[in-house]
């Protein structure tokens, strides 16, 4: 049998000038672009080796980091002040409820050091801190404000949620009932503080640069959410949306007949409110 020779891999030939004659070889570069966004260099052309960025990041450190712990330490302090005011408001109801009715129960529950709740007949409002500091994008809320835009350290926030839920959906378990955003609370490095939420709060619309945190502001803030609450009443579903229960509802003690608060609202042409 008359054996086949081996191949021989063909080269690709070199790249030729004008002339004829042969040139050098084209310069391919791969990898990541560069943080500027230009094309990496050239094989053989590096890159001047960046400038020592220690000073960038104590910089860094020195001003937003820093500026970030103190608003989170205002934020707690703010926490705290609301817990004492919303348990002395808790005291307060009850003593003048159980002499007209001593069924209807009034009390405050602390969870742990960022979260408290407040249960007041079918309702409960739920008071959660974030841990984290946020900010925000140019048009929201106060960040076109002078007052903002006067000092950067202005643009963070610490944050305060206050949630409402059916008193019987923790109680009970039913764990896909809805809770309801009712406000949030925003708090700076000034111990100052915004708040969003549901029109129902119905407070007055003030500048950030005006609102100082105080007994007397956290304590309307919680009763306007209270009074919110109370006035959303409970909206049982059609029929037609509970004629069947599964297996895993029953289980898991889900009622059907479960209602939902359709009362609270958020307007997108509403002004970020601020009391």
């Amino acid at each position: 049998m008359e054996e086949t020779p081996p191949t021989t891999p063909i080269l690709a030939s070199p790249p030729q000038t004008d002339d004829g004659t042969p040139g050098a070889p084209t310069a391919t570069s791969s990898g990541a672009p560069n943080t500027d966004g230009n094309a990496p260099n050239a094989p053989g052309e590096p890159a001047p080796t960046p400038a020592d960025r220690l000073d960038q990041i104590f910089d860094g450190l020195k001003q937003k980091s820093s500026a970030k712990q103190a608003i989170y330490r205002n934020t707690l302090a703010t926490f705290d002040l609301l817990r004492k005011v919303s348990q002395e408001l808790v005291v307060e109801l009850s003593r003048k409820i159980t002499p007209v009715d001593s069924t209807v129960i009034i009390e405050y529950r602390p969870i742990n050091d960022m979260e408290f709740h407040i249960r007041f007949s079918g309702d409960l409002l739920v008071f959660v801190l974030h841990s984290n500091i946020v900010t925000f994008p140019e048009e929201y809320g106060p960040m076109a404000t002078k007052y903002v835009q006067d000092d950067f350290r202005r643009r963070f926030f610490g944050h305060i949620m206050a949630y409402n839920f059916m008193a019987d959906s923790i109680k009970y378990q039913r764990l896909n009932d809805p809770g309801y955003l009712v406000g949030r609370l925003l708090i700076n490095i000034d111990q100052h503080y915004f708040l969003e939420g549901v029109q129902q709060l119905e407070l007055p619309d003030n500048d950030m640069s005006d609102n100082l945190v105080t007994e007397d502001a956290l304590k309307l803030f919680v009763e306007s959410a209270m009074i919110a609450a109370v006035n959303n009443d409970l909206i049982a579903p059609p029929l037609d949306d509970i004629q069947k229960i599964s297996v895993k509802q029953k289980l898991e003690n889900q009622q059907v007949s479960r209602g939902s608060k359709v009362g609270f609202s958020f307007s997108n042409e509403q002004k970020h409110i601020s009391y």
